[in-house]
């Protein structure tokens, strides 16, 4: 029986890639490797930051991975291998309601 409840402890994490490429690969590693049910890819967004006492003003795309939080130390590691960024942006924002089908989906879709 599927439960819907918040015992799994779903996950939005945040990350950005330099182009649309970079971004494609880590999706689909992270689904085909089924740490991530979905992950939505931006259009171009616009991101200005100060790194190394510079500001930047740079065009990336925008991530939104749903995942378990059960799977965010594997999640983690592999944006850390993959991405292209020094220090990425990884920020995970915890799901507190959500359609019970659809996290059910998340939970089925995020099975080693």
């Amino acid at each position: 029986m599927k439960t819907n409840n918040m015992q799994h402890q779903y996950l939005v994490v945040s990350t950005t890639c330099p182009d649309e490429e970079q971004a494609n690969t880590l999706a689909r590693a992270l689904i085909e490797s089924r740490i991530a049910a979905c992950v939505h890819i931006s259009a171009p967004i616009r991101s200005m930051y100060i790194w190394e006492g510079k500001t930047c003003d740079e065009q990336e795309f925008s991530l939104q991975i749903k995942c378990l939080q059960s799977r965010y130390t594997e999640l983690e590691q592999l944006v850390l291998r993959l991405h292209p960024y020094q220090v990425p942006e990884i920020i995970a924002v915890p799901v507190t309601h959500g359609l019970p089908a659809y996290l059910d989906w998340i939970k089925d879709n995020t099975q080693p």
